[in-house]
C-alpha cells in the first residue's frame, strides 16, 4: 500500500488561481480610507544634505503628510537596519537608516516619504520637497574606494567596510613546486533581479488594539517581523504580516529595506492605512543590486593538469551601505572558489568596499554564480596553455564520490569547516558531455562556419543549500473528514510549496494527496520561521512538514490500535485508511474521519491529547551540497557581436526528487536568467556615479528569442544523508555555470580569452577586435 506522490511529475496546485486570473498581489489589496506613499529619492551618488523643506507640498491639496528624517529620529536612532546574515566584527558602522540624516550615498537613497489621497498627487507632490545638497566626488568602483580620496563615512576613516583572509593548506610551497602557474584579473558585472511583480506593501493599524498589519511582507517575514518592531519599539505579537500571492524574488525582494519601515510609520502615524507600490525605475536603484566583484586568481598546477594550490583576491563593491546581507556575497565567492575540485591548498583574501552605488544584496546563488565563472574560466586557459581537453582537465580534478563526506575546511569567518555531504562529480560532468554529444561536437571548436564562429563550453559546480537559520516549522492538523491542513512557518516566492509540501504530507501522513491544503504566508500561522533563501525550502521546510506527518500518523496508529485493541505495529496507514497487517483481509478497518471522531476530547485512547494535530521543527546546521554541470555549443556573429546558443545541455544532482516536473522548471527558468544576466544584463554607472539603467530600454531582459531549448537530466546518483528526505536545495542551482560555460565557449569560439562579463554584443566585438590584433 506504498503512496508514491514523493517523486511524481505533479502538475502545481497553486496555478489554478494564477492562469484564470485569481491571484491575489499586494497590489490587489486595498483598504477603506487608503491613502498612497512616494518616495523622494537622491538625484546625487554623494552629497551632503544641508536643508529639507516640505512646506509647498504639505500645502499641496490631497497630501496627509511628508516624512523627513527628523521625524522618524526618536524612533530608530540608534537602531539602523540591522545584518540579516554574514555579520562580522565592525560591518556594523556602515549600516542604513530608513531615511537619509545628513548625508546621501547613491542615486535613489530615501530622503523623504510623501503620503496623500493617490499615488499620482503623492508623485506629484515629490517636487513640492525642496533638498539643498552639496556634492561630493563618487566612488564609483572598488579601486577608486581602496585610495580613500573621498570617504562615504568620513568618521570612520575608510572605505573598507570588511576584510577576510585565510588558508587552507600550504599555498607557498604549492606554487613553489608546480610546473605551471598562470594569474589572470576577472570581472563580473554587476546587475540585478527584476521580479515580475515588484515591491510593495500595504500597512494599517489598529489604535484601538495597538495592532499593525503589514501585507506584502516575503522571503523572511518573521525576520522582518522582529526588525520593524525593534525599529518602532512596539511588541513583536501586536504585528501581523500577510504575505499574498508573489510574482517572483530570486533574493531581491522581501529583504528588510527603508520601505519597510516607512510605510508602516506612515500608517501608524497618520492614523490610515497607506500602500507604496514600486515603480521599475525604482526598483533599478533602490533595490538590492549584486554580482560586481573583481577577482584576482592564480593557479599552480602539475605539467599533467593536477591542480595544486589557488589563490585569489576579491574585490566586492557593496555599495553606499551594508544592507541585510552583510558581507555575504563577496564572502560567499571566495568560500566556494575551489568549487567541486580537490584542490588542497588555497588562499583568499576578500575586500568588502563601499561604493557610490545602490547596496549589494543576494541574488540567485549569490557567490556562487562569480566564482564558478573565475574558477572555470581559469581552468580553460590552463588547459589550454597545458595541451589538454578542458573536460578531462575537470575530471582530473574533480573530488571522487569515494572521498564523500568531504571536508573543505573554514573558508568563511563562522568558525565551521565546509563539509560537502554527498555527490558523483564526475558523473555528473559525464551526463552533461554525453547529453551534448561533446565527442563529435568539440570538433566545432573555433570554426567559421556560415559566417559565425562556432564555440563549445563547459562548466562543473558544487553549491551550498539550506543556510541561513538552521530551522524551519510545520503544522499538520487533520481538520474534517478527508481534509488535513498543513500550516507552514515559511514563505514563498513561487517556487510551489503548495504542490510539493502536499505531496510530501500525503506520503509522510498516508492520505490522498486531493485531502491535503497547504497554508502560509502568514507569522500567526507559526510562531517561528527561517524564510525563502539558499534554496532551503525542501531541505528544511520540507522535513519538518515530513516530521509533522510521521508524528501524526504514528498517533492514528496508536490511537487505531487502542480501539482495535491490537498493538501499534499490527496495523498501517494508507489512503487515509486504517488496516490490519496480520490477518490482512485487505479491507479498511478505519478510515480517517472515524479515527478523527476517536482523537476526541473524551477519548481514552488519545491519551489526554486534543484532536489528530503535530508541529514538528526540523533543526540542521549543517549544508547540502547539490552540483551539476552545463555544456553549451554557441554561435557568434562577427559583423553583429550577438551570440546564438544552438545546444544548451544541462546534468544536475539535487539528491532525491520530490517533483520532477517543478524541479525541472526551476532549472530551466533559472538557467534562461543566467543566460539574460550572462550575455544581456547590466547595471552601468558612469564616471560621475549616475545609473544608466532606468527602464527596460536600457536594462535588456531576454525574450524567448534569446533562450535555447535546455537539455535537462537530473540525476540522483548521491541523496544527501543529513536530512530524513535525502533531499538537497534545487531553487537557484541552474544559474550557476551559465556565465562560466557561456564564457568559456565564446572564448572557444574567438580563440580570444573572455576575463570580464557580461557577453554584450560590445564586449564581443571588443573580443573580436583583441583577436584581429593578435
Amino acid at each position: 500500500m506504498a503512496q508514491t506522490y514523493i517523486g511524481a511529475p505533479i502538475r502545481r496546485e497553486e496555478d489554478r488561481r494564477f492562469l484564470t486570473g485569481q491571484g491575489q498581489f499586494v497590489d490587489d489589496v486595498k483598504l477603506p480610507n487608503m491613502l498612497h506613499a512616494a518616495i523622494l529619492r537622491s538625484p546625487h551618488p554623494h552629497a551632503r544634505i544641508l536643508s529639507i523643506d516640505a512646506t509647498a507640498a504639505l500645502e499641496m491639496d490631497g497630501v496627509a503628510g511628508v516624512i523627513t528624517f527628523q521625524d522618524i529620529k526618536d524612533t530608530v536612532v540608534p537602531r539602523p537596519i540591522p545584518i540579516r546574515m554574514r555579520t562580522y566584527v565592525g560591518i556594523e558602522r556602515f549600516l542604513q537608516y530608513p531615511l537619509a540624516e545628513d548625508k546621501v550615498r547613491y542615486v535613489g537613497e530615501p530622503v523623504a516619504l510623501v503620503v496623500a489621497e493617490t499615488r499620482y498627487l503623492a508623485e506629484d507632490a515629490l517636487d513640492g520637497v525642496e533638498v539643498s545638497y552639496d556634492p561630493l566626488p563618487p566612488v564609483v568602483n572598488v579601486w577608486q574606494s581602496m585610495q580613500e580620496d573621498s570617504l562615504l563615512f568620513e568618521e570612520h576613516g575608510t572605505n573598507l567596510a570588511y576584510e577576510f583572509a585565510s588558508s587552507i593548506g600550504d599555498v607557498d610551497q604549492a606554487f613553489r613546486e608546480a610546473d605551471y602557474t598562470h594569474k589572470e584579473e576577472f570581472r563580473c558585472h554587476r546587475h540585478t533581479a527584476n521580479p515580475l511583480e515588484t515591491r510593495g506593501l500595504v500597512a494599517s493599524y489598529a489604535s484601538g488594539r495597538q495592532e499593525l498589519t503589514v501585507w506584502g511582507e516575503t522571503k523572511v517575514p518573521h525576520f522582518n517581523r522582529g526588525v520593524l518592531a525593534s525599529l518602532l519599539q512596539m511588541p513583536e505579537h501586536r504585528i501581523h504580516f500577510i504575505e499574498p500571492d508573489v510574482g517572483g524574488g530570486f533574493g531581491v525582494r522581501g529583504e528588510f529595506y527603508p520601505e519597510n519601515f516607512l510605510v508602516p510609520f506612515a500608517a501608524i502615524k497618520l492614523g490610515r492605512p497607506v500602500k507604496w507600490i514600486e515603480d521599475r525605475l525604482e526598483h533599478l536603484i533602490s533595490a538590492n543590486h549584486s554580482r560586481e566583484h573583481v577577482c584576482e586568481l592564480e593557479v599552480a598546477a602539475k605539467k599533467d593538469g593536477t591542480i595544486l594550490g589557488m589563490r585569489t583576491k576579491i574585490y566586492g563593491a557593496l555599495g553606499g551601505y551594508v544592507r541585510t546581507h552583510g558581507a555575504s556575497v563577496p564572502v560567499s565567492t571566495a568560500a566556494m572558489l575551489t568549487g567541486p575540485y580537490l584542490i588542497p591548498n588555497y588562499e583568499w583574501d576578500v575586500k568588502c568596499l563601499l561604493t557610490n552605488k545602490v547596496g549589494m544584496g543576494t541574488f540567485s546563488a549569490p557567490g556562487r554564480y562569480e566564482s564558478c565563472f573565475f574558477r572555470e574560466r581559469m581552468l580553460d586557459m590552463m588547459a589550454e596553455d597545458l595541451k589538454i581537453d578542458p573536460t578531462q582537465l575537470r575530471l582530473k580534478n574533480l573530488i571522487p564520490p569515494t572521498a564523500m563526506p568531504y571536508e573543505l575546511g573554514r573558508t568563511r569567518p563562522e568558525d565551521y569547516s565546509l563539509t560537502y555531504d554527498s555527490g558523483d562529480y564526475p558523473a555528473v560532468l559525464k551526463k552533461a558531455l554525453e547529453v551534448i554529444d561533446y565527442e563529435n561536437l568539440k570538433l566545432t571548436g573555433g570554426q567559421y562556419k556560415d559566417g559565425r564562429f562556432h564555440g563549445v563550453g563547459v562548466a562543473s559546480f558544487v553549491k551550498s543549500t539550506g543556510t541561513g537559520t538552521p530551522y524551519e516549522g510545520a503544522r499538520v492538523v487533520v481538520t474534517g473528514p478527508d481534509q488535513v491542513a498543513v500550516y507552514l512557518g515559511i514563505s514563498t516566492l513561487g517556487q510551489g510549496h503548495e504542490t510539493v509540501m502536499a505531496q510530501i504530507c500525503a506520503d509522510g501522513l498516508g492520505v490522498p494527496m486531493e485531502y491535503v491544503a497547504v497554508y502560509h504566508g502568514d507569522t500567526d500561522l507559526m510562531p517561528f520561521g527561517g524564510g525563502t533563501f539558499a534554496s532551503r525550502g525542501t531541505t528544511l521546510a520540507g522535513n519538518a512538514v515530513y516530521g509533522a506527518a510521521q508524528r501524526l500518523r504514528e498517533k492514528i496508529l496508536r490511537i487505531s490500535a487502542g480501539y482495535l485493541d491490537v498493538d501499534p505495529n499490527d496495523v498501517e496507514f494508507a489512503q487515509g485508511h486504517v488496516y490490519r497487517k496480520t490477518p490482512s483481509s485487505g479491507e479498511p478497518e478505519l478510515d480517517l474521519n472515524q479515527v478523527l471522531e476517536l482523537a476526541g476530547p473524551a477519548s481514552k485512547y488519545n491519551q489526554g491529547e486534543m484532536g489528530l494535530e503535530s508541529t514538528h521543527y526540523f533543526h540542521s546546521s549543517q549544508e547540502c551540497y547539490p552540483c551539476g554541470a552545463h555544456a553549451v555549443h554557441l554561435a557568434v556573429d562577427p559583423e553583429t557581436g550577438q551570440i546564438e546558443i544552438l545546444k544548451y545541455a544541462i546534468a544536475e544532482d539535487v539528491g532525491h526528487v520530490i517533483n520532477p516536473l517543478l524541479l525541472t522548471g526551476q532549472v530551466v527558468g533559472a538557467a534562461a536568467q543566467g543566460v539574460g544576466a550572462t550575455i544581456l544584463e547590466e547595471l552601468v554607472y558612469d564616471d560621475e556615479g549616475q545609473p544608466l539603467a532606468g527602464s527596460f530600454m536600457d536594462y535588456l531582459l531576454p525574450t524567448s528569442l534569446d533562450i535555447p531549448a535546455f537539455d535537462v537530466a537530473i540525476l540522483d546518483l548521491a541523496p544527501s544523508p543529513i536530512n530524513p528526505l535525502g533531499v538537497k536545495g534545487a531553487g537557484e542551482i541552474g544559474i550557476v555555470a551559465t556565465g562560466a560555460a557561456l564564457s568559456n565557449a565564446v572564448s572557444n569560439a574567438l580563440g580570444v580569452q573572455v576575463t570580464e562579463l557580461p557577453l554584450s554584443p560590445n564586449k564581443i566585438k571588443e573580443l573580436l577586435g583583441r583577436k584581429t590584433q593578435a
